[in-house]
């Protein structure tokens, strides 16, 4: 056993420091979140006078209660939407994540109709796509629970209607690869968004809500002259009764949801267990991670005291500690699971970078899932450095991370800045999950860091033509250089910009680590063969 030590002083000032920073983004990220929900719920009167169930009312009906679900990508869109971080709404429109459906894992999604009649927010065509792609990664059926106004019009731009045409195509592309699809259209079911009812194998309709066709009446009669009623046209019971494109036939919200669980009840498909192996809980208390990470990502950290409070009995077997130090690799357990974990106390100097390579070569041959713990400021610079090969063994650990023929879960805890995010798994790297802590940054450098570099380079090419630089001009570039950097590197825009799956609260690490790698396990478990499913209709 190789038992990490403690060596974290809980009462110190450094320590309060970051605990209370930490609590401050943790409380921003909830208050956010809230928000989300509160701008939905605020539609209940008019939900529940019509018969209807609000979206997160629908979710929590679908899925097993008491189990575990994951909610993906909560602060996508935010200040998309509108600029004024007091009054945007994130989520994309979308509500989705993981979780259990009659004993079966799924992904769930749900458009967030309370909002915005359930219109696609802002980056909510990107939510909906990684969803998808998370889906089939991982192997999981999809359930999704459907009703939309379609695409914001008054904020239409081109790309996204070609885009767009991945979700359908997604759709498609679960089906064929033996993944269930199943909708329930609670509502409305527009235009291309009729096809997101179409592209599924499993249809319950609503009697009295659902309306699903290619134009509804005021377009069918611009276009044709001709006049129907939107029941008429695509109502649930003219789509279960003359058109074919309905299965079942539900009264209600709640009579629906409990069709699709009968649905998912009669799937043939492998119910997950836990895993049967022992275990014991790390020696260290998990909420003392909220003081760890510095709000300024100069300052030093030893990931360890990260590791040590997120695997079994603190329980880390490191690689060549006295080789390339400042990059950490190392095998542990996270519930049972096997996991071997690269992370940073420093740059990415050579050596750590051939070690990375070595490690994660050495993973895929025993088929041992990789976790990435972000935290450094890039790959080093400077003559000695590049003698010694920074760029060659930088660009093997880099290849090494794209040919792992294992699951790769990267977690952004601290910095992650230049080539470093790529060596390091960042999401440009399609790493299996993708999750960051609410201090984590991102960005090719620091703000500083390029405002310095463009002031240098400013001033040679001046001197170049022989003409003087205004040091008040100088100044006024450099600080709006560092606003740019500053203002794209926290977690509040890159998660908006979905370049994560969420974010996430320190002290959950653990059980969301443990939940990812089952998925991860079961899925990879899954051959095509064992993927044939039958359907008993209920």
């Amino acid at each position: 056993m190789s038992i990490l030590e403690n060596t974290i002083s809980p009462g110190s000032a450094a320590y309060r420091a970051n605990r209370d920073g930490m609590l401050g983004l943790i409380d921003r990220m909830r208050a956010l979140e809230e928000r989300t929900r509160a701008a939905s719920a605020a539609a209940k009167d008019r939900f529940h006078k019509r018969g209807q169930l609000l979206p997160r009312e629908r979710v929590a009906l679908v899925l097993d209660p008491g189990a575990p679900f994951i909610e993906l990508s909560t602060l996508a869109g935010y200040m998309f939407d509108v600029s004024d971080p007091d009054k945007s709404v994130p989520g994309g429109g979308v509500i989705a994540g993981i979780g259990f459906v009659s004993g079966i894992r799924c992904m769930v999604s749900a458009n967030d109709s309370g909002i915005d009649a359930g219109a696609l927010q802002p980056y909510g065509l990107d939510k909906t796509i990684r969803v998808q792609e998370l889906a089939l990664e991982n192997k999981l059926p999809y359930v999704q629970l459907v009703e939309s106004a379609g695409a914001n019009l008054l904020r239409y731009r081109v790309e996204d209607f070609v885009r767009g045409g991945n979700i359908f195509r997604n759709l498609a592309r679960l089906s064929a690869a033996g993944l269930p699809v199943v909708t329930v259209t609670h509502g409305s079911s527009t235009a291309g968004g009729a096809y997101q009812t179409g592209l599924s194998d499993y249809i319950v309709m609503v009697r009295g809500r659902t309306r699903a066709f290619l134009a509804g009446p005021p377009l069918l009669k611009a276009a044709t002259g001709e006049i129907a009623t939107e029941e008429e046209l695509g109502g649930a019971e003219m789509h279960t009764q003359v058109s074919g494109l309905g299965d079942y036939l539900a009264e209600d919200d709640r009579d629906a949801l409990r069709i699709a669980r009968e649905i998912m009840a009669a799937l043939e498909w492998e119910r997950p267990g836990r895993a049967s192996a022992e275990y014991k809980p790390p020696r260290y208390d998990q909420d003392e991670l909220l003081g760890i990470m510095p709000m300024d990502h100069k300052r030093s950290v030893d990931m360890k005291q990260v590791i040590a409070r997120i695997v079994d009995d603190s329980d880390f077997t490191e690689m060549a500690p006295n080789y390339g130090p400042a990059t950490v690799c190392g095998h542990a357990r996270i519930e049972g699971q096997t996991i071997g974990i690269i992370t940073n106390n420093g740059p990415l100097d050579p050596a750590g970078a051939n070690k990375a390579t070595h490690f994660i070569q050495a993973c895929c041959q025993t088929r041992t899932p990789l976790l990435y713990l972000n935290n450094t400021t890039g790959y080093m610079v400077g003559k000695a450095y590049e003698e010694a090969g920074m760029i060659k063994h930088g660009s093997k650990m880099i290849q090494a991370v794209t040919s792992a023929t294992v699951p790769q879960i990267t977690i952004y805890c601290g910095a992650s800045f230049g080539a470093g995010n790529y060596g390091m798994c960042g999401r440009g790297f399609h790493p299996r999950f993708c999750f960051s802590w609410p201090n984590a940054k991102t960005a090719v450098m620091g703000g500083e860091q390029a405002a310095e570099t463009m002031a240098i380079v400013t001033e040679a090419a001046a001197a170049r033509r022989g003409k003087p630089v205004e040091k008040e001009k100088l100044d006024g570039m450099k600080a709006q250089i560092v606003g740019v950097f500053d203002g794209q590197m926290d977690v509040f825009s890159t998660s908006a910009r979905v370049l994560d799956d969420g974010v996430i609260d320190p002290r959950d690490t653990r059980a969301v680590l443990s939940e990812v790698l089952a998925i991860c396990r079961e899925g990879d478990a899954r051959s095509p063969q064992r993927m044939q499913f039958s359907v008993a209709r209920p």
